[in-house]
């Protein structure tokens, strides 16, 4: 793996990024089975997906722009990881990378960056779903401390194929206990 570079900066997405991201993901959509989704999207189909993460908080977009040419050359996102109130503490994460980026340490970077802002927040675990097989993504989660939970077989169909998911878990150690309910 190739360092990123003092030419490379990890800053909070902005809705200018759009085109970018669109591209980035699009091609995860269209060539791999690095996501279930399967119809591409345009910059006004995604853009509601982009203001739900806001520069602060525990759902979070960063990307990774090299400097010279302010070309953005990946993203890492926190989400919330589903949507009942109970969930709250736990985010789903991801990292995605331009393919002419990839095996250059942007994704270490954005983890590290992404993990860094997260460290103050209320959250208590992160998890990470990684088609498989995916060597370099399992290799990625498991240096920043995920450990591998389960894996969901078969679960996804693309590319006229079925595909495993692996589920990784990281302990944050952010989130405060609740004072329990008196009875």
């Amino acid at each position: 793996m190739r360092d990123a570079g003092p030419e490379v900066q990890v800053r909070p997405g902005v809705e200018a990024d759009i085109q970018a991201l669109v591209d980035i993901y699009n091609h995860y959509i269209r060539d791999t089975p690095i996501t279930f989704d399967t119809t591409t999207f345009t910059p006004a189909g995604r853009i509601e997906w982009l203001r739900s993460h806001p520069e602060d908080g525990p759902h979070r977009l960063l990307v990774a722009q090299d400097v010279p040419c302010a070309r953005v050359l990946g993203y890492a996102t926190s989400s919330a990881f589903r949507p009942k109130a109970a969930y709250s503490t736990s985010v789903e994460v991801s990292v995605y990378c331009a393919p002419e980026a990839r095996g250059r340490g942007v994704g270490t970077l954005l983890y590290e960056a992404l993990f860094e802002a997260l460290a103050g927040e209320d959250l208590n675990r992160a998890y990470a779903g990684v088609t498989q097989p995916n060597e370099a993504s399992v290799r990625l989660h498991e240096r920043f401390g995920f450990r591998h939970v389960g894996t969901y077989a078969e679960v996804g169909r693309k590319f006229g194929r079925f595909w495993d998911v692996a589920w990784y878990e990281k302990a944050l150690g952010g989130a405060r206990a609740a004072a329990p309910a008196s009875v």
